[in-house]
């Protein structure tokens, strides 16, 4: 907690469940876990899940390098200076990123890597960093699904832009096909899920990761998931995996 919140102004409710909170944490195995996989294979329902489960961080590496920029924090100023001039932050600069983010509190027992390492290389630097912490990677969660199902899930989906409410053509269809079911609006389909979009996006994906799971799986790290199955069966096993 930043000196900008004076604990005599939290609501005891709010000290009293973050307390509690942390009374049933301090008893959970600490856990540093990276999950993979590719845009919609589920990482983003599994990920909060997990996180309270174990009480670790999430760190979501776009997330927190925006958050360095707008705090002007050294490291943030650092990769202003490169996004700037247009060119990529260095791995060093984000896996300083990361390490400053494990000195918080919520990072105690571990955290939760998503988008991150996205190369063989960050990896290593990773891996180093957390060396010099004493700690290394216990598990590398691989959300392993077909292409073929993954097109289905993504490029099925259309949404109404003015409430965000979506559907699925073949799981969650609206009522009548392209219109939202309350306002009776035309549905858009976002860029992002395309089919053409999808299959450059999935190409980048096996193209950069498949090395990155060849690496840890060299450490004897990874548990493949079915990740085309249903959500609370994908916890399950998440569940028999990190036990």
């Amino acid at each position: 907690m930043g000196s900008s919140v004076n604990l005599e102004d939290v609501p005891t409710v709010d000290l009293m469940t973050e307390t509690l909170r942390r009374l049933k944490c301090s008893t959970k195995p600490d856990k540093r876990l990276i999950l993979v996989g590719p845009p919609g294979s589920g990482k983003g329902t599994q990920s909060p899940l997990i996180k309270d489960e174990y009480c670790l961080c999430h760190l979501a590496t776009g997330d927190m390098l925006r958050a360095a920029v707008a705090a002007k924090t050294p490291l943030g100023i650092k990769a202003k200076e490169a996004m700037d001039k247009g060119a990529l932050v260095s791995d060093e600069l984000v896996v300083g990123i990361i390490d400053e983010a494990l000195k918080k509190p919520s990072c105690q027992k571990g955290f939760i890597l998503d988008g991150f390492p996205r190369t063989v290389a960050q990896a290593e630097k990773l891996d180093e960093m957390l060396e010099k912490r004493g700690v290394k990677v216990d598990k590398v969660l691989n959300f392993a699904i077909d292409d073929t199902i993954l097109e289905e899930r993504i490029t099925g989906r259309w949404v109404h832009p003015a409430s965000g409410r979506s559907y699925h053509t073949k799981f969650a269809p609206p009522k009548a096909p392209g219109v939202d079911d309350v306002t009776g609006e035309p549905l858009i389909q976002r860029k992002d899920d395309t089919a053409a979009v999808l299959k450059s996006r999935l190409d980048a994906f096996h193209r950069q990761t498949e090395p990155v799971i060849d690496y840890y799986n060299k450490k004897n790290v990874v548990a493949n998931l079915h990740a085309e199955k249903p959500p609370d069966a994908v916890s399950a096993e998440v569940h028999k995996v990190l036990s």
